[in-house]
């Protein structure tokens, strides 16, 4: 049966839409950002050409804080010194989808801190992604929150490619997942797990290759089937198509003479 589903995550909780809200309905389109290091505090031109003072920064490509409805789409990023995209201190109803991933360790995280309770209202969806070459963990690492990965392309993984603590809930849908020959073979990584019942993380028609395997965690009944708005529909696919799929995936390719 096809399956339709929303990029907005109109129907969750916004609960975190409150006045602490950095940021929100922001569309971060069409970048290459890569090699970005950590920067102590300065300021930076703010909005209405104001100058803002920012505090440390870690070397993130794309930090989100406090944000709502964000969709980060058909961006290439790499080689950061920290993070590729963090999502943390109560973000919620957030897209990560067409984006390319290669060439870095801690590739995206979802969630603050182990303390910090606010990300269990988070909700992230992460689709239609290329992850590789060259990427060693957190594809996503989630703490508290939820976060739906569907449609996503895994060449190879270092140290884990879907992973988490403090009781994360994650589901793995038509992915594919392609080990190398070589490395690690267990996609899944679950820091602090000890049989609690309310981990949940739960893989639905992926599809597992070169020796790959997914380790759930969690009873079936709690699988989460994220329920999405009807206005941006797209259609989830079966894994074997991803090579193809996510062949545009990351920052176009435009020229003077070609359109994008």
């Amino acid at each position: 049966m096809e399956q339709f589903m929303s990029l907005n995550h109109g129907s969750h909780t916004e609960a975190s839409k409150d006045q602490s809200t950095e940021a929100r309905n922001v569309i971060i389109h069409g970048l290459r950002i890569h090699h970005c290091k950590a920067q102590s505090p300065g300021n930076v031109m703010g909005p209405e050409g104001k100058l803002v003072t920012l505090g440390h920064t870690d070397g993130d490509a794309i930090r989100l804080v406090s944000s709502y409805k964000i969709w980060i789409d058909h961006n290439t990023l790499y080689s950061g010194q920290d993070g590729l995209i963090d999502v943390t201190r109560g973000s919620t109803n957030i897209t990560i989808s067409n984006n390319w991933f290669k060439n870095h360790n801690k590739v995206m995280l979802l969630g603050h801190d182990d303390g910090f309770v606010r990300d269990k209202n988070m909700k992230v969806t992460v689709a239609f992604n290329h992850f590789g070459p060259d990427c060693h963990q957190r594809m996503p690492r989630v703490r508290h929150g939820f976060a739906h990965v569907v449609n996503n392309l895994y060449k190879g993984w270092g140290l884990y490619a879907i992973g988490g603590s403090m009781n994360p809930s994650v589901t793995s849908e038509a992915n594919l997942f392609i080990a190398e020959k070589a490395g690690k073979k267990e996609v899944t990584w679950k820091k602090g797990y000890n049989g609690g019942d309310e981990w949940n993380i739960h893989s639905i028609k992926d599809v597992l290759e070169n020796g790959a395997s997914f380790s759930e965690v969690g009873d079936e009944k709690d699988l989460i089937r994220p329920v999405y708005d009807l206005d941006q529909q797209f259609k989830v696919v079966d894994a074997r198509s991803l090579p193809a799929l996510t062949g545009s995936s990351g920052a176009f390719k435009c020229t003077k003479k070609s359109r994008c």
